[in-house]
């Protein structure tokens, strides 16, 4: 069997003997690692592997586009982001950096350039296009902060539509049922299940939930995405779950060692028990915050009420969960009526 080398890793004993894991990128401030035996590692080796920025070189002189990012990325415009869209901008950025445009004077950016760049950059992938778009519009929107220019090239400028998709793939009631049937009451397994299904909350929310996050028979917390600040009654089947809880830590869901999970170790635990319990790949625990909002849609709720419980801040995704099932309804209405 051929040798796994994963690269740029760092192992070492301090001078207490503890062993110690970074990830060492030539010319990119180190970054510690989980145990190599943690179901952690993983993730965290990728997550720090995307946030490495390009290695030191020099700048090219002037108001170039190389140095209008660099300057972008150590403005309080980027650091006042969201760590994980950190991460996804980072590797956008430095994708650009590495192109021959990056030497180009920032005045001389024109909107044809910036279309070629989108285009070139981004594939055949919209998403990708259009965060490229949004980038090049935000760090040209600081090259006239700063006076370099006086007019943002990436301004007005209009992407070829997108077709309409379901997006990320939802929990049916089977599916559910099969996990719910599979890992019994009283585990993780079905903590985790209830946490998601009856919060609605996003990944990067869950894995935060703890018992001092509960007041009464509600819970409190802030979203990390949105800020938004959320007071949600705890349903009797969490109730349920949450009253069978043994743990230590801070939060409801931890690791082997009982430590709390990051947001992707959750992810990479979570779908591992997802394949145990006989579920397809495309099981994930976004599908159970959209699945949290079509049962409430189903169950008569207005898109107002069920924004007040997965924080949503745009109610057109809602809107579609609301659409589809009274669609369901009336279609079972007009039959019943033959």
């Amino acid at each position: 069997m051929p040798k796994l080398t994963i690269r740029y890793l760092k192992i070492y004993a301090d001078r207490h003997g503890k062993k110690r894991v970074y990830l060492r990128k030539p010319g990119c401030k180190p970054i510690k690692l989980p145990d190599l035996d943690s179901p952690e590692f993983l993730a965290a080796y990728g997550v720090a592997l995307a946030e490495t920025v390009a290695p030191k070189r020099e700048r090219h002189p002037g108001r170039t586009v190389d140095n209008l990012i660099l300057d972008w990325i150590a403005s309080r415009h980027f650091t006042g982001l969201q760590t994980s869209t950190q991460s996804v901008y980072r590797r956008l950025l430095n994708r650009m950096r590495e192109q021959s445009f990056a030497a180009l004077p920032v005045e001389t950016m024109q909107t044809r350039h910036v279309r070629v760049i989108v285009n070139a950059l981004s594939g055949n992938a919209p998403t990708t296009a259009a965060r490229m778009l949004r980038l090049i519009n935000q760090f040209m929107e600081f090259a006239i902060a700063l006076g370099w220019i006086e007019i943002n090239p990436a301004v007005g400028i209009k992407l070829a539509r997108r077709r309409p998709t379901e997006g990320m793939h939802f929990w049916t009631d089977a599916k559910i049922e099969q996990y719910d049937a599979f890992w019994p009451s009283g585990t993780p397994q079905r903590m985790v299940l209830a946490l998601l299904l009856y919060t609605g909350q996003r990944r990067s929310d869950a894995v935060r939930i703890g018992p001092a996050d509960i007041q009464g028979n509600v819970i409190y917390l802030r979203q990390v995405k949105t800020r938004t600040e959320m007071a949600i009654p705890i349903h009797r089947d969490l109730a349920n779950e949450i009253e069978q809880w043994h743990g230590e830590g801070q939060t409801f869901l931890t690791g082997a060692r009982g430590a709390a999970l990051s947001v992707n170790g959750f992810y990479n635990v979570f779908k591992d028990w997802c394949r145990k319990a006989g579920l397809p790949e495309r099981c994930s625990p976004h599908g159970l915050r959209k699945a949290a909002a079509r049962r409430l849609a189903e169950a008569g709720c207005l898109t107002h009420e069920i924004a007040a419980i997965t924080g949503h801040r745009s109610l057109i995704e809602i809107g579609r969960y609301t659409r589809a099932a009274a669609q369901a309804k009336m279609a079972e209405s007009a039959l019943a009526k033959l």
